[in-house]
């Protein structure tokens, strides 16, 4: 995360992240064909002082670019084994995700 002074909490996907301006960061695969996208609901934002939502910030909001549309996060791999039972199942899983830099708090 950059040392930038102005933060703020987005939530996408079920998910929430603490962002700065020029943050890169993957966040839930979007099926949007913009190359801009906004949060509008923040929960809080941290400038010189802290702004807490009750449930989120009025007037706030994020703007950010698609850098990259779908991204592959590193394989999981679940192994199921049973002991005595010669009974091997491998299963694999790569989460698909979307790149995006924050390009202003305001």
């Amino acid at each position: 995360m950059s040392m930038s002074s102005k933060k703020a909490v987005i939530t996408s996907g079920g998910k929430q992240y603490l962002v700065a301006e020029n943050d890169v960061i993957d966040i839930e695969l979007l099926e949007s064909d913009k190359k801009a996208l906004s949060f509008e609901p923040l929960l809080t934002i941290h400038d010189d002082t802290v702004k807490v939502g009750s449930p989120t910030v009025d007037g706030a909001k994020v703007t950010a670019e698609i850098v990259e549309a779908m991204v592959k996060a590193d394989k999981v791999v679940a192994i199921r084994y049973k002991p005595k039972k010669r009974v091997h199942k491998t299963r694999g899983h790569r989460q698909q995700h979307t790149r995006i830099k924050i390009s202003k708090i305001s």
